[in-house]
């Protein structure tokens, strides 16, 4: 009987939970190998065990992140209520303001961009996104929810944009303002497409922290 003794099974959850953190809070090019066996309290050997090195430990981070990130947008957009609610839902959802968006932040690191394999899950929940979103809007349009007139493929990018592009903004200011302004202009365009009658509560969003 072998006498070698395997990591446990929670080192590999310790190690990519760490990394999801640290690639949030310091970026790809700012989290080192040390760093994130240090914050998980695990050995070099329980590290290279799992992964063969940084690069592949950060695209299972990054890939967590954001399947994360698709499940909470998930939990919106397929709720009960009109297109408008679901979108309006996806827009006011509890978030981190001035911490950034954890895929958005990863799109600022050089290395990333430039990595096919780190930066595929970054495109991927993006395109997903905008996917989502549209086809809730076009089924809104279907129940003569939304104008005729509205592009789904074009408002669905635009809601993503206010999204990422309220991040920088608020985390530029230290303050959250302006994201729940950038929300509440891309909420009123929207609301202007609404066809009356279909019940939507045309709110904006709370305060967030």
């Amino acid at each position: 009987m072998s006498s070698t003794r395997k990591p446990p099974p929670a080192t590999r959850e310790r190690l990519v939970s760490t990394t999801q953190e640290l690639l949030w809070e310091r970026g790809y090019v700012g989290t080192s190998p040390r760093a994130i066996l240090d914050r998980a309290g695990v050995g070099q050997g329980s590290m290279y065990h799992h992964f063969t090195g940084k690069s592949d430990l950060a695209q299972a981070a990054i890939r967590r992140t954001a399947e994360d990130m698709k499940e909470s947008a998930e939990e919106c957009l397929s709720a009960p209520g009109t297109a408008y609610d679901r979108v309006a839902a996806y827009l006011t959802r509890e978030r981190q303001v001035l911490r950034g968006c954890p895929i958005g932040r990863m799109t600022q690191d050089r290395d990333v961009v430039q990595d096919p394999e780190l930066r595929r899950p970054l495109d991927e929940m993006f395109g997903w996104l905008r996917g989502r979103i549209a086809e809730v809007l076009a089924e809104g349009q279907r129940r003569g929810e939304l104008a005729d007139g509205l592009d789904p493929v074009a408002v669905a990018a635009t809601v993503a944009a206010v999204v990422q592009g309220g991040y920088v903004l608020a985390r530029a200011a230290d303050d959250t303002a302006p994201f729940d302004a950038a929300v509440r202009g891309a909420l009123s365009l929207l609301a202007a497409q609404v066809t009356p009658g279909t019940g939507s509560d045309h709110t904006g969003p709370g305060d967030r922290r």
